[in-house]
């Protein structure tokens, strides 16, 4: 078992930033990527970001260039630093880990909100 605990949303003016965190604990060492979910209002989840063991890094179109995702194994934990936010960010953000046997395992959820 991987347990997750997200923190870091709030509520920021559009083209503000925040900074999401994701620590994990459990069973670490089975992890094999790292990623974001958001899901808005009325909308599907999607996959915003994501991080391998190698480093490796993918994220949605609608975010590149504006949100960097990055992991401290030392610490178990990864980031989503999230810069020029707009209003459609406006999700609650999840953390994902994909374990050695395909197993997926989910935070709480944290809530972004960009409004003026």
């Amino acid at each position: 078992q991987v347990h997750l605990v997200e923190s870091g949303g709030g509520l920021v003016q559009p083209g503000g930033s925040l900074r999401l965190s994701c620590a994990a604990s459990g069973r670490v060492s089975s992890i094999v990527t790292m990623n974001w979910y958001r899901q808005a209002p009325g909308e599907p989840r999607e996959s915003v970001a994501g991080v391998t063991n190698n480093g490796n890094t993918y994220y949605l179109e609608a975010v590149r260039g504006r949100f960097t995702i990055s992991r401290d194994v030392a610490k178990n934990t990864m980031y989503l630093q999230m810069n020029n936010l707009k209003p459609e960010d406006t999700a609650v953000y999840y953390c994902n880990v994909v374990s050695d046997d395909d197993v997926d395992y989910w935070g709480q959820g944290t809530q972004v909100t960009v409004s003026s």
